[in-house]
């Protein structure tokens, strides 16, 4: 696959800091393939009209994050507007949906604005309207004529947005003041309304009396103005929304009445998508399996249960990609080695011909490469599922930077795995200290 040097560069920076990249996820999948086709057909019903959801399931490790963001890059190609959200109890809590909402607008990204989209959208929608008005109008709006074109645009406007309008008033309102406010060079009102209408608390008064509104966006509201926000993303040549609820197992550690409330919401957002209320959504959700299968989680609400419900006794190889529930089958040594080689190889190819690339490729070969997954799994307690994060950040950090920048430094000769509890999480720490105390117990 061919990528550029920036991007090579982004996604060595995030495996040396131990996080997923953000961008370029193609170049490092491994055993993704049974889920593409399936992944590719649900991307293309939500561009033609429809809702989806999908529930991704995987143990620690097992790549819950980097399947939903290299799912969000074949969305962007088909040119999706996407977002990520990551659920937590104080932050983003999931049963406030007018929170899940901000977070949402926040975070929304097109291939052209990697951050900070909505704007971007909102002014290319009132473009868009503005040259639709001229050209159904053949002649009979004056495009110089900015009270005339206003008026017309505001009435295309509400036509487009119909049962939205009726639903939440306030969403029409804003993006008429909004458009107003610009008109008048007022941009210190348009980016008040702008953030009025992302759903942040807090704006001033004189920005709401500006448009006639009241209050902020509620729980309610916020289903009705993401509908707007559906309709303008279609308009504006979006097919589509990709929104990912991330780490929503987060809702196992909360207070009873708050997790009951959250997984409540989750399943009003299921039944509204099969509605038909939220044409052009595809709605990602990843967990743990203890969140879909325990007692804290999914099974406290049988009804949401119920929809999320698949048989997974069977063989993973015969797993339904097509279901509402996927899951993640997580790292074995093999496909461990196979990432570390991809991502060895996008290192080195990222360097000029030479003397030092053949360094590289001598030094860190695939042998090496498989002896140091080894040692890593084996610090984890021999579980090679929570291994890919701590081998990618010791192999770019530890092993591949040091070949590449001392001419004499021999990984096997000159470096030693180690491990310290401040450089794991806690699931990482967890299960080093069970293998450990697995240890003294066989001793004794």
């Amino acid at each position: 696959m061919s990528i550029s040097q920036q991007r090579r560069a982004d996604i060595i920076d995030a495996l040396r800091r131990g996080t997923v990249p953000q961008h370029g996820l193609d170049t490092l999948a491994v055993g993704l393939a049974p889920f593409e086709a399936a992944f590719d057909a649900e991307l293309e019903s939500v561009a033609r009209g429809r809702g989806q959801f999908k529930a991704v399931r995987g143990e620690y490790g097992s790549g819950k994050t980097f399947v939903a963001r290299w799912l969000r890059e074949r969305a962007h190609r088909l040119g999706f507007a996407c977002a990520e959200v990551q659920i937590s109890e104080t932050e983003t809590p999931l049963h406030r949906l007018e929170t899940v909402y901000r977070r949402l607008i926040e975070r929304l990204t097109t291939t052209d604005s990697p951050s900070g989209a909505f704007r971007n959208v909102i002014d290319a929608w009132f473009f868009a309207l503005e040259e639709d008005v001229i050209a159904q109008g053949e002649g009979e709006v004056d495009p110089n004529d900015v009270p005339a074109l206003m008026q017309a645009t505001d009435a295309l406007m509400e036509k487009r947005l119909g049962e939205v309008v009726r639903a939440a008033p306030a969403f029409a309102l804003t993006l008429r003041a909004y458009r107003r406010a610009l008109l008048e060079g007022r941009e210190d009102l348009a980016d008040g309304l702008l953030a009025w209408m992302a759903g942040q608390p807090n704006i001033a008064a004189a920005v709401k009396r500006y448009a006639s509104i009241k209050g902020d966006i509620d729980h309610f509201g916020a289903l009705s103005f993401l509908q707007g926000v559906l309709t303008i993303l279609k308009d504006s040549g979006h097919p589509g929304l990709l929104l990912v609820l991330d780490e929503v197992e987060t809702l196992q550690r909360m207070r009873g009445d708050v997790r009951d409330k959250s997984l409540n919401a989750l399943r009003q957002l299921m039944d509204e998508i099969d509605s038909g209320r939220f044409p052009g959504l595809y709605l990602v959700i990843t967990g743990t399996p203890p969140f879909f299968d325990g007692p804290m989680g999914v099974q406290r609400l049988p009804p949401l249960a119920q929809r999320l419900a698949v048989d997974f006794t069977t063989e993973a190889r015969f797993d339904n990609p097509r279901a509402v529930q996927i899951r993640l089958k997580g790292f074995d040594v093999d496909a461990l080695c196979e990432v570390g080689r991809k991502v060895r190889d996008l290192y080195v190819d990222g360097r000029a011909e030479g003397s030092q690339s053949e360094r590289l490729w001598q030094l860190v070969d695939d042998g090496y490469v498989a002896d140091l997954a080894q040692a890593v799994t084996g610090a984890l307690g021999g579980k090679v599922g929570i291994a890919p994060r701590v081998f990618l950040k010791k192999l770019v950090g530890e092993v591949l930077d040091r070949v590449d920048q001392h001419a004499d430094f021999d990984p096997r000769r000159h470096y030693a795995l180690t491990i310290g509890d401040q450089e794991l999480t806690a699931v990482e720490r967890a299960s080093r200290s069970a293998q450990c105390a697995d240890d003294i117990a066989l001793d004794l």
